[in-house]
């Protein structure tokens, strides 16, 4: 890695999407990707002198008992979702991995007491290249992939945020890959989402996610997060035991540190799916 970059490299949570259907063309995920392929790109500076060394990918589909590093120099995709064209099982994101990023990962974590191995078996999750291949098509950004808990332990997420915000002054950006806003498909495939009441709920609920997330002070932001299941709407939006869509964004609001962060919203499913940055 080349010396520290005068900036502070970004960390964005992002709203991936269901399954490989950004790629595959589904209308109705049109907002988002129109998102993934100019927001994004231009909040990560890509294609500037200032876009990031590396980036650390957070993943909603990787749920691990530790910290878990992905430290290939080369990863196979995984297509894990089920039912879908042939072509989604052709699709190819040969960006690289980084041994040497993973090590800065792995030491930061170490420094903030935090337990964590290496993985350079595991390829990459549609959590991952899905979103990527959009973002960042020319796939010349080294990509390291960091697990979420399977505790969906809030303290301890926010922790890794924390502990990963220090390598933005290395220029690595820190991108979380979920679903914040909403990560309930049975509401989803039954059409709940789109009934009066439960947009209400909605509302309600990504009221309390922006209040956290825009929370400028780091400790009252980590208190608020410390408590988000009792928020109103909570297990309605991220069933019991299935957080992972919504862990990734509280790594990042630990990543982002002090100040309030930016946001912007993509329809979807006739809800406003929320993503979330610091610049």
């Amino acid at each position: 890695m080349s010396a520290s970059s005068p900036h502070l490299a970004p960390v964005i949570s992002i709203s991936h999407g269901g399954g490989p259907m950004p790629i595959l063309g589904d209308p109705s995920h049109a907002a988002i990707v129109k998102s993934l392929r100019t927001r994004v790109p231009e909040i990560l500076k890509l294609g500037t002198p200032e876009q990031p060394q590396a980036i650390v990918l957070v993943t909603a589909h990787w749920s691990t008992k530790v910290p878990t590093i992905s430290c290939s120099e080369k990863h196979e995709l995984l297509y894990d979702y089920y039912g879908f064209p042939d072509e989604a099982y052709a699709l190819k994101y040969d960006a690289p991995g980084s041994k040497e990023v993973a090590g800065l990962v792995e030491g930061v974590l170490k420094e903030r007491g935090l337990e964590s191995k290496m993985d350079d078996r595991r390829g990459w999750d549609h959590g991952v290249f899905i979103p990527m291949m959009l973002i960042n098509p020319s796939a010349n950004i080294p990509i390291i992939q960091l697990s979420v808990l399977s505790s969906e332990s809030p303290s301890t997420h926010f922790a890794l945020g924390r502990a990963l915000s220090s390598l933005r002054a290395q220029n690595i950006a820190i991108v979380g890959s979920g679903f914040a806003s909403l990560h309930n498909l049975r509401a989803m495939f039954s059409g709940q989402t789109r009934m009066p009441s439960f947009k209400a709920l909605n509302e309600e609920w990504s009221r309390q996610v922006t209040d956290a997330v825009q929370t400028a002070d780091l400790s009252e932001r980590a208190g608020k997060f410390e408590g988000w299941r009792k928020w109103q709407g909570a297990y309605e939006m991220h069933p019991r035991g299935g957080a992972e869509h919504f862990l990734p964004l509280v790594v990042c609001a630990g990543a982002g540190g002090e100040g309030r962060a930016k946001a912007y919203a993509d329809e979807f499913a006739g809800l406003n799916m929320w993503s979330y940055y610091w610049d």
